[in-house]
């Protein structure tokens, strides 16, 4: 029996076929037109979005909220539940630089956080000594949209460069605020990826401007007291299909410029002892090796998968001499064993690995050459390294967790092995760890591979597979879904769900390879995995088909929307945020913005003919067909730069016209956002709330 009953009509999009001809092949487009030929423009100024397409996307939001008018009061029930979880006017534990330590906080009711600095041992809790140098929640007032891209202050501490985006286009507007007055000079740097780097005098900066489609295609030097249109280019990316990045080091001896796409990555050094020199080249780009450095006094440590380092290995470099010629290899290359990301201090090198799908801190005393890893004892947990913001330090900061733990943030001595445990996330309304039960279990894949899943639930919860289960998944650009805490869920445990993670392949949950056996020709890998998770989690009666509501976004969306055409009768429903679905069409319009850079990815449509059938046989959108769907929840954003709008509006508009089946499909567009939907802290639980209570409501526990 549908838990949706005594719908109006859903929206019928109206169909204006559009053929397009590649490598022989035709296709026809029935809902094209809803792609707004002025994107460019519409991302930055809404409101000349056309007619028909704005009228179509609000008659779709009336049919939504129609179907979900039901579950408002659920909303508020689970929205409180999860606010009551956070500490509304909690505070980082600050980072210690030069005679300051930085942090940030939010107060009571406020959606945005404030950057603060107090003296170097000063105490945290002390509101009188701190000075709050930037109040989000000043800045935001009066916009429907509102998002800080962090504050970085400079050298002497006497300015910090900060920057917002009020359209949820991703397009930054950069401002710097003088942090003895908290006044902004005005100096205005707009169209940037969001952030700066200082150089070390503390009068000019360098920053990544983004063209028209939305790439970082340049980088700029900015002297402070003089217009944009007067910087200095600094470096140009001529080819559309790599990303571009702009940092600094520890030590402010240089400024690095980053150039990348999904596997293949170069750097350019500016020496901050000449500011109007040309950037030099490290290494050359060559396709599939990637590296990334990081500064060690007289030396570079670089992380590369070199020369069939699969699994990647670091190596050195003398600073004067960072030509791949003079690379020296430190840590060697162990097969299974993945370098996550490393870092360099005075006297220690240290690295984050991921081994057996779990992550390890190792650390490197850089004299004696003797290392170690930081252990940790439970069966499923999450690291985040953070290190330390001064190069001449023993002590560097990290985070632990797991689903049933909440974070706790350390600061670890690095030659006595100490901790020091600074916070424990506090949970204002209550958590019991001993209440629930984490585990992590291993789905047998169609070819045999383990897939790893974590799993969260009550420890009173049947396991009979009457229990309804989110499963959730990701499964592209090698990242790894973390086994963390997350106060969200536990709403969903209370209510007797199963919450599942599947660490699928196109991830690199279980090393490099996990992440090239779920991308270009083996991509149906991550949906078959999925699927395989669902069978186990079904067989070991966790949970059963008709109790499994499966949720991914972005990525995950296009995992989502692929499982529907693929397995629909295994599972009760789909949440698709933001959901890259129409993956032929976009992967074949290189005016878009992401477009190029995800070639190596996904394949590359336009020139090749096999890699063009290789998408075509997958991408979600082409492949709906005549059967019956579960209720589907797709969610999209008006100004979103990285699936736009126009993805899951088409998907659901032929999802409706082909589904054999009477469950409902839904699409909800936030008018006033991007990708990440709302910017607030607060609003953006009034959203998961809203797909919790999706999820609940198709599995019949409201």
């Amino acid at each position: 029996m549908t838990p949706f009953k005594n719908l109006p009509t859903p929206p019928a999009a109206e169909k204006r076929p559009v053929s397009d001809t590649r490598h022989g092949i035709t296709r026809t487009d029935d809902y094209a037109w809803l792609r707004a030929d002025n994107w460019q423009a519409m991302f930055k100024d809404p409101s000349i979005l056309d007619p028909d397409i704005r009228a179509h996307l609000e008659a779709e939001n009336g049919y939504m909220n129609a179907a979900m008018e039901d579950t408002k009061p659920l909303q508020k029930t689970l929205f409180a539940e999860m606010r009551g979880r956070i500490k509304e006017d909690d505070s980082s534990v600050p980072v210690k630089d030069g005679a300051y330590a930085y942090g940030t906080s939010f107060v009571t009711g406020g959606e945005q956080p404030r950057y603060f600095r107090i003296p170097r041992d000063g105490g945290v809790m002390d509101e009188r000594i701190r000075t709050i140098l930037l109040d989000g929640d000043k800045e935001a007032a009066g916009k429907a949209y509102f998002r800080l891209a962090g504050l970085d202050h400079c050298t002497d501490h006497s300015r910090g460069i900060w920057g917002y985006d009020d359209k949820g286009s991703e397009f930054f507007t950069l401002r710097v605020r003088d942090l003895s007055t908290g006044a902004d000079l005005p100096d205005l740097i707009e169209n940037t990826g969001g952030g700066g780097v200082w150089a070390p005098d503390g009068k000019s900066f360098f920053y990544s401007a983004l063209d028209e489609n939305h790439r970082p295609s340049k980088v700029f030097h900015h002297i402070l007291g003089t217009p944009q249109s007067e910087d200095r280019l600094v470096y140009e990316e001529a080819d559309a299909g790599f990303f571009m990045g702009v940092g600094g080091s520890l030590l402010d001896d240089f400024i690095y410029i980053d150039i990348h796409d999904h596997e293949t990555s170069e750097y350019r050094l500016l020496s901050t002892k000449d500011l109007t020199a040309e950037p030099k080249l490290v290494a050359a780009r060559e396709e599939g090796i990637e590296y990334s450095l990081t500064e060690g006094g007289d030396v570079f440590y670089i992380l590369t998968n070199d020369s069939g380092a699969k699994d990647f290995k670091i190596m050195e470099a003398p600073v004067d001499k960072p030509g791949k010629e003079n690379w020296r290899e430190v840590v060697p290359h162990k097969p299974g064993t993945l370098i996550i990301s490393h870092m360099a201090y005075a006297r220690h090198l240290l690295w984050l690995e991921r081994k057996d799908g779990l992550p390890q801190i190792m650390i490197r005393d850089r004299r004696s050459g003797e290392e170690y890893a930081i252990a940790f004892d439970e069966e499923a947990y999450s690291l985040g390294l953070s290190g330390a913001a001064e190069y001449d330090t023993d002590v560097i900061r990290f985070s632990y967790s797991s689903m049933t733990t909440p974070s706790q943030l350390y600061d670890y001595n690095m030659v006595t092995r100490e901790r020091t445990l600074l916070k424990t996330q506090e949970v204002p309304s209550g958590h019991n760890p001993d209440d629930y039960v984490t585990r992590r279990v291993f789905a047998t894949a169609w070819d045999g591979e383990k897939v790893p899943v974590t799993l969260l639930y009550r420890k009173d919860t049947p396991l009979d597979g009457s229990a309804p289960c989110l499963l959730y998944g990701y499964g592209a650009y090698g990242i790894t879904i973390p086994a963390g805490f997350n106060t969200n869920c536990l709403s969903l445990a209370d209510r007797g769900f199963v919450y599942a993670i599947a660490h699928i392949r196109g991830g690199k949950d279980k090393g490099f390879a996990w992440y090239e056996d779920g991308k270009m020709d083996k991509k149906t890998n991550t949906f078959k995995d999925f699927i395989a998770a669902a069978d186990y989690l079904n067989q070991e009666k966790f949970t059963s088909y008709a109790n499994i509501i499966a949720e991914g976004g972005s990525a995950g969306g296009m995992l989502m929307g692929a499982v529907a055409n693929m397995a629909p009768e295994k599972f009760a429903g789909f949440i698709a945020a933001v959901p890259f679905v129409d993956v032929l069409n976009t992967m074949l319009d290189d005016t878009l913005p992401l477009t190029p850079p995800e070639w190596p990815e996904w394949g590359n449509p336009i020139e090749s003919k096999e890699e063009y059938e290789q998408i075509a046989a997958y991408s979600p959108y082409d492949n709906v067909g005549g059967k019956p769907y579960p209720p589907i929840l797709a969610l999209g954003g008006l100004t979103d730069p990285r699936v736009t709008y126009w993805e899951p509006a088409k998907w659901v508009a032929k999802l409706r016209d082909k589904t054999t089946g009477a469950a409902p499909i839904l699409l909800k567009t936030n008018m006033d956002a991007g990708h990440g939907g709302a910017s607030g802290r607060f609003q953006r639980l009034e959203e998961i709330a809203f797909e919790y209570a999706f999820a609940v409501k198709v599995a019949g526990k409201m």
